[in-house]
């Protein structure tokens, strides 16, 4: 009896994940990196596949499910975020969809961490003073955590991971955040459950972590950034339309806020003449808090084909997003 068909959308999955499925599956790799990948490459072989094993710059609508056809059961990706795939679509179809976000949480909270600290602390710019020869003067001196406001905006299973990171290590005045609903989780770390335009007002560092759906685009616009306080920095970790960029680049050359370390921003990658390319108070990393270690790269790949092989095996799928 042959074997059920799989596409898997790029060529830089780990080859030991590619084994595991290559027991069960007919797979087809598509033989492009990532972010190369387009949505004809999926068109001109999707057709047929019981699976789609796929990395979230890959957009998947109605046209690739269409053209999949009825045999297609299971959409997983190797990423937190699910924004390029139509929920309509796969809902409409039956069709499970699987992230990774149990594997993503906590490595993407140690980045979130450690930009938040580059930035307030403004490591990278005394880091090249050093490296230059000039020694850093007070004019170099950043923010400490301790006794601030920290608010998070969109506190699942990251946002979760931060917090409990930060409180009560750093020892911080107040913790605030928001979400759907109240969460228990940081209830038990003192945080305080708000509203975002009372967080942006009261925090001195405003982390957002949020999953980019409809409402939360631009969920810091210009608005929220002018009830900022002026030593407020802006960490983004979530995607880059979560940010009004334009907005947020205004606030910083006009010195309305402080700083902001952004992980994620729009386009990717971002052009060599944007304004932010350019600025001090700015930390630019090119969206790696999730994949930036060996570990985390295997992890959630070989989550990403659990949940494919769960569904084929009729088994519960590890991390579905329930749509």
């Amino acid at each position: 009896m042959p074997k059920p068909q799989l596409l898997v959308s790029h060529n830089e999955i780990p080859q030991a994940v590619i084994d595991s499925l290559t027991e069960k599956f007919d797979v087809q790799i598509i033989d492009k990196p990532m972010k190369a990948t387009t949505k004809q490459d999926l068109l001109e072989n999707i057709a047929g596949k019981f699976g789609l094993f796929f990395s979230y710059t890959t957009v998947v609508d109605e046209d690739v499910i269409n053209t999949a056809g009825p045999s297609l059961k299971v959409i997983s990706t190797t990423s937190m975020g699910y924004e390029s795939v139509d929920l309509d679509a796969v809902k409409k179809r039956g069709i499970v969809l699987g992230n990774t976000v149990l594997e993503t949480a906590q490595i993407v909270a140690e980045c979130t961490i450690g930009l938040l600290i580059a930035t307030t602390r403004n490591f990278l710019n005394v880091n090249k003073q050093m490296k230059s020869g000039i020694l850093p003067t007070a004019t170099s001196f950043g923010m400490g955590l301790t006794n601030s406001v920290v608010g998070i905006i969109g506190c699942g299973n990251i946002g979760i991971a931060v917090a409990q990171m930060l409180w009560p290590a750093f020892k911080l005045s107040e913790l605030l955040y928001t979400s759907r609903k109240p969460k228990s989780e940081m209830e038990c770390l003192g945080g305080q459950f708000v509203s975002v335009d009372d967080l942006v007002r009261r925090s001195d560092f405003i982390i957002v972590t949020a999953v980019l759906v409809p409402e939360t685009k631009f969920i810091i616009n210009k608005d929220r950034l002018a009830l900022m306080k002026p030593n407020a920095v802006v960490i983004n970790v979530g995607r880059g339309l979560l940010i009004d960029q334009n907005a947020l680049i205004d606030a910083l050359q006009e010195h309305r806020i402080r700083g902001a370390g952004l992980d994620v921003m729009t386009p990717e990658p971002l052009p060599l003449d944007s304004p932010l390319m350019t600025m001090e108070s700015v930390v630019l990393l090119p969206h790696i808090a999730g994949r930036n270690t060996f570990e985390a790269s295997m992890r959630k790949a070989q989550l990403a084909a659990d949940n494919i092989l769960a569904v084929l095996n009729n088994q519960p799928v590890p991390c579905e997003v329930k749509l």
